[in-house]
Order: C-alpha cells, then structure tokens, then sequence
C-alpha cells in the first residue's frame, strides 16, 4: 500500500511538471507571436476575466434597471433574473456534498497511516500554516472591519420581487453530513487497505472535478451576473464599492505579513538565511500572479527553489515544492477567512459568532488540502462551510466567488511563496534527525524519513 502511495506521488509529480510545462510554452521556442497570442486569448478564456465582465455588465444594467424601475420591460427582466439567480444557485449548492466526498475523501486515502514520517510531518506543517493565517486573518476582522464604514443598512435601497418559479432540487445530503462520511470512509478506507474502495473515491474525485470544470466553473459567470445585477439595482455595491477596494489592499498586506512570519520561523529553526531563498523567488511570484494556478506555476518554483541551494536541500525541494503545491494554501486560505467576515458584516449586519470562525477556520484548513485544482479551488471545495457554518445565502456565497476571484492571482503567489518557507523548515528538520540526503528521488526521501 505505501510503495501505491509513493508511486502515485510520483506519478502526480511528473504529471503536474509536464503540464506546467506545456502550459507555460504553448507554442515553439522559435514561434514569440504564437505564445503572445495564446497568452492573450487564455486571459480572455479564463475564469477571474468572465466573472470580472459579468460583474461588470450584472452592475451596469442593475443601475439601468435602477434608473428604469417603474418600466414594465424592466419589471419582467428582474422576474427573469431573480428566477435564474434561484435556479443557477439550486444546482452549485446541490453540487457542495458531491465537492466535499470527491476531495476530501480521496486526500484521506492518499495521505493516511501509510504515509512516511516526512510526509506528515509536511502534510502537519502546511496545515499548521494554513489555518495559522486563518485565524490571523479572523483576528484581524474583528480588529480592523468593525473600523471601516461597512452599513448593511443603506439608505434609499430598492427591493428585488419575490422568485416566481422556483425549481427545488435538494442535496444528497446536508454538507456536515457528507465532510464526516468524507472523514470517515477515508479514514477507514486507509485502516483495512481497501485498494477497491481507494480506487473508487480516486475515479469519484475525477468525476466530480469534471462536473465542477463543465457544470459548476461554466454557471458561475451567470449567477455572478445576475447577484450583482441585484446588488446594483438595490443599490448596495454602488455605495459600497470603495470598501471592496480597501478590503482587498488590507488582505495583500496581510499576505506579506504572513510571508514575513513563515520565512522568519524558518529561518530561526533550520539556522539558515531565508533571504536566499526570498530573493530566488520572485519569478515564481510574478508567474502565480499571472497564472492564478499553483500547478501552472511548478516548474518555475521548482527553479527558483534549486537556485536557493545550498539553503535548501535539493532532495527536500523535489520533495517539498511539489506536495505544498497541492495541499499549502495558506494565502488562500487567509483571503477567504477575512472576505467572509467582511461580507457577513456587509449583508448580513453582523459578524459571525467566534465559536461559528474558530470551527470555519479549523475545517478550512482541511478542506484547503482537498480543494481541486481550479482557480479559485479553496473557496470552491469550502463552500458547504460558507453555507452550512456560516449561514451564507446564495447572495452571500455568490459575492464571496466573485472577490475571491478577483483577487486570486494574489493568493496564489502567496501560497507559492510560502512553499519555499516550508521547504526551508523541512530542510532543517532533515537535519536534526539526521535524515541523509538522497538524490534526484523522491521515492528514496520517503524511505530514509
């Protein structure tokens, strides 16, 4: 079972770098005008630019809508929306169970009892960081929000009308329910080596990425569309817009904070100078902000990474960058905890109870592990805790996609960055168990740990 493990580690590894690679080059080394041109046209294909237009059209017709709310035409089409808003947001929310078991399940099995001493040590200390930045982050909120001019009761706000048809399709199951059978199956399934049972939550984690990157990723754009038009028609982020930009500025700060605080712990544990490892990092930084993708951004974190030895073992860094990759998410992580805070002030007039954070952030940290491999895969895999911890509604949790989008690019690059930190901290682990180094294979890491 462990030698499975390791060589589907293995596997994911090389995959991952030879998809990087090729995204990274989609043209000819000789051919510039080709890589120009599809640069630009995945920019106009990805996910953060279509929820950016229809942020953008959902916000201009709302103040349309607004200037024309007496006009029978307008009445009709607000019918429509709010019926479409219902509907769309139906079907994400009956997808949130099958996210949770196809994630987080398949992450218990591939990272059980089986696993070596290094890998959990690796697996603690990215999930450590991540929901240490979560409750940075929720301490924060509630130092810094209550002081920003965040009134859920604005003046002169308009009503939207009632859903006229409403299509009900219910989940399989609450999302508590299915992140304890997650837990569960995945946990057991691991005890008895159940490798037909492994394989099956392997085949169902593919399954449901597929329903997220074909049904779920594609509906976004219209529930983000139509939430916004709401929004702006009743007047909310027209008069709020400028503390959007404000919360996004204090998250990016505290994004260096964080990264400050990661290199200094390491430093001070393996002895060594982070700012070698810092300085060899800012390709790798440029290029997640470009991406939005961690994976996307692999290869050349691997680079910088090899360019930070002999601070950094080169047996840990094909080791390291490659699972934190995957399963460190602390930037991530740290903008969701603060956006839901400040979105939960903004529609709800309260924020949430500190039991209600404490419990969200030490399950997001879970769930960060499990989140697929999309932009904005945290809050995707997350968002049964949105829903069923925080007791955001489809407005709430539509809004919460859309600043988590815009602002990704930076998350990621802070996940990114932070890997190296890790990395570091894993070197000097190495070192004081005397874990001798092996080289150009991670298989051998696993066995020496």
């Amino acid at each position: 079972m462990e030698k499975d493990i390791e060589k589907d580690m293995k596997n994911q590894i090389k995959s991952k770098i030879v998809n990087n690679n090729s995204n990274l080059q989609p043209g000819s080394p000789s051919n510039g005008n080709t890589q120009i041109n599809t640069a630009k046209h995945s920019i106009f294909r990805s996910l953060p630019f279509k929820l950016f237009m229809a942020m953008a059209l959902g916000t201009i017709l709302g103040i349309v809508f607004e200037k024309n709310a007496n006009n029978e035409i307008v009445k009709g089409a607000l019918n429509v929306v709010v019926t479409v808003k219902y509907i769309v947001s139906q079907i994400i929310n009956f997808c949130v169970p099958l996210i949770i078991i196809g994630f987080i399940a398949p992450s218990i099995t591939k990272m059980g009892k089986n696993a070596s001493k290094l890998l959990m040590v690796a697996l603690g200390i990215a999930y450590v960081s991540s929901i240490g930045a979560a409750f940075f982050a929720t301490g924060s909120g509630y130092i810094i929000l209550p002081h920003l001019s965040i009134n859920p009761e604005v003046e002169g706000l308009k009503k939207l009308p009632e859903v006229v048809f409403k299509l009900n399709i219910p989940q399989i199951m609450p999302v508590m329910s299915a992140l304890f059978f997650s837990v569960m199956i995945g946990l057991a399934a691991t005890w008895t080596k159940a490798e037909t049972t492994i394989k099956l939550l392997d085949e169902f984690q593919k399954i449901v990425l597929e329903l997220v990157k074909k049904i779920v990723i594609p509906i976004l754009p219209i529930l983000i569309g139509v939430t916004f038009l709401g929004l702006s028609y009743e007047g909310t982020i027209t008069k709020q817009l400028p503390i959007f930009i404000v919360i996004i500025l204090i998250v990016m700060l505290g994004h260096y904070l964080w990264l400050f605080l990661l290199y200094s712990i390491a430093g001070l544990y393996s002895q060594k100078n982070p700012f070698n490892i810092i300085r060899n990092y800012v390709p790798a930084y440029l290029t997640a902000v470009g991406t939005m993708s961690s994976a996307a951004t692999l290869s050349v974190a691997l680079d910088c990474a090899k360019k930070s030895e002999p601070t950094l073992r080169d047996d840990m860094v094909d080791f390291g960058i490659p699972l934190f990759a995957n399963v460190h998410l602390c930037g991530s992580v740290m903008t969701e905890t603060f956006f839901v805070m400040a979105v939960s002030k903004m529609l709800y007039g309260s924020f949430p109870t500190v039991t209600n954070m404490v419990l969200f952030c030490v399950l997001l940290g879970v769930f960060a592990i499990g989140a697929p491999g999309v932009p904005g895969g945290t809050v995707m895999a997350s968002l049964g805790l949105i829903t069923g911890v925080l007791g955001f509604n489809e407005t709430g949790t539509a809004l919460m996609l859309t600043i988590f989008a815009l602002q990704d690019s930076f998350g990621t690059a802070c996940n990114v960055t932070g890997d190296g930190a890790l990395t570091l901290i894993l070197t000097g682990y190495a070192k004081r168990k005397g874990i001798k180094e092996a080289k150009n294979n991670p298989k051998d890491i696993l066995e020496t740990a």
